[in-house]
C-alpha cells in the first residue's frame, strides 16, 4: 500500500525536529528527508506553516475522538494531558525552531478548538453566554499551555490532582481554601 504523500510529508518533518534536532526547518531539509520534488511539496502545502497546521489539525481531531471517548470531562481532560506530556520533548524542541511562535499559536488554537468540542459535547457552562464562553475558553487554552511550557517531573508525579485542579476550575466548582 502507498503511503499518502502528504503523511510522507508529515513523517519527514517530525523526523527532522525529533530524531535530527532541526532548528532552522526549511523546505528544502523535508524534501531530502523524504525523497520529493519541491514542486510536490508546494503541491500538497502551501508553505511550511500550512504544513505545520495540517499536522496539528490531524493529530487534534485524532486526540479529541480519544478524549471524547473517555466519558467523561475529567477523564477527557486527564487524557489531554497524559498526550500533551508525552509528545512534551517533541512539543519543545519543535517550539525552538524558526516557526516556534507559528507552531505555539497553532497549538493555542489547537487547544481552543478542543475544549469548545468538550464543552459542547460534555454540557459545561450552560449558563454563560457564548461570548463569555468564548473568553473562558480562551483564557483557559492559553493556561494550558503555559502549564505544559513550564511542566517538571514532579508536575508529572502530580498529574492526577494537577487534572483534577484544572477540571474543577474549568467547571468553576474549584472551591477557596480557609
Amino acid at each position: 500500500m502507498p503511503i499518502d504523500t502528504k503523511e510522507q510529508i508529515a513523517n519527514a518533518v517530525r523526523t527532522l525536529l525529533v530524531e535530527k534536532h532541526v532548528k532552522k526547518l526549511t523546505v528544502k531539509d523535508i524534501v531530502e528527508e523524504c525523497s520529493i520534488t519541491r514542486q510536490t511539496f508546494y503541491y500538497h502545502f502551501e508553505d511550511i506553516p500550512d504544513l505545520l497546521r495540517w499536522v496539528m489539525e490531524r493529530g487534534s481531531e485524532k486526540m479529541m475522538r480519544e478524549c471524547i471517548a473517555q466519558g467523561d470531562a475529567e477523564s477527557g481532560l486527564r487524557y489531554l494531558f497524559l498526550v500533551a506530556v508525552n509528545l512534551r520533548s517533541v512539543v519543545q524542541q519543535s517550539l525552538r525552531t524558526n516557526y516556534g511562535e507559528e507552531l505555539e499559536r497553532i497549538m493555542v488554537k489547537q487547544f481552543r478548538a478542543c475544549f469548545e468540542q468538550i464543552v459542547d459535547e460534555m454540557g459545561l457552562y450552560r449558563r454563560y453566554s457564548r461570548a463569555d464562553l468564548r473568553l473562558i475558553i480562551r483564557y483557559h487554552s492559553a493556561a494550558m499551555m503555559g502549564l505544559l511550557r513550564d511542566w517538571t517531573d514532579a508536575d508529572t508525579e502530580d498529574l492526577n490532582h494537577i487534572v483534577h485542579q484544572v477540571y474543577l476550575i474549568l467547571t468553576g466548582e474549584v472551591s477557596v481554601l480557609d
